[in-house]
């Protein structure tokens, strides 16, 4: 069986911008990822919400990608995969970074994931590298995400930059899923579907 580590925040954790709780195991992208792969796959969702790149929040606590991920790896080796979405947290304007350094915070923790021995036999896990959607008009988040859209627009090609760069595979979910217009940066159900599903073509050219 092989093993895929889904490391991202509340888009993977399954935020519903409608209800603001957790969407059910049935509709969360990571499940509908497991069950499109079919039985040789175990997929472990790490979500978090808030979880940034690699910028310690200020507010929030404890929300670092960079400082979770080795003990996570850790935690769920051996890996034959680690996917990783992440960036969207990173557009607050609590952090005040452009587009170019969020992507650079994508580029540490691929690395970090690289360098690990979370693999089978002591060797390190593949990496596929997710870039979030752009954000859409947001709402409630309007002030504390200042300058996100703009921002947002530039993911596709810086992190499929740092893809190529570092040498791991990469799909942008802009070409598969947009945004919710209810808050601007979480996903809706159908669109949770729709990840999952496309990020299991992906993971199959990777691994079959």
């Amino acid at each position: 069986m092989k093993r895929i580590l889904c490391y991202g925040d509340s888009n993977t954790w399954g935020y519903d911008p409608l209800t603001t709780d957790r969407f059910d195991a049935n509709t969360r992208w990571t499940r509908v990822l497991g069950k499109s792969l079919g039985g040789a796959y175990e997929v472990i969702e790490e979500g978090l919400n808030g979880r940034t790149t690699v910028w310690d929040d200020p507010i929030e606590g404890f929300k670092s990608g960079k400082d979770y991920l080795i003990p996570c790896l850790e935690s769920h080796r051996p890996l034959d995969l680690v996917i990783i979405l992440l960036g969207t947290n990173d557009l607050k304007a609590r952090f005040n970074v452009p587009a170019y350094d969020i992507a650079e915070g994508a580029r540490v923790l691929v690395g970090m994931v690289q360098a690990s021995q979370a693999g089978v036999g002591g060797r390190a896990p593949q990496v596929l590298l997710l870039a979030p959607p752009p954000t859409t008009m947001l709402s409630e988040y309007a002030d504390m995400f200042a300058g996100a859209e703009e921002k947002s627009l530039k993911f596709a090609s810086y992190f499929a930059r740092i893809a190529q760069e570092m040498g791991c595979a990469f799909l942008d979910t802009g070409t598969a899923i947009v945004s919710s217009p209810l808050d601007g940066i979480h996903f809706e159900a159908r669109e949770h579907r729709k990840l999952g599903q496309a990020v299991a073509v992906k993971v199959r050219e990777l691994m079959e």
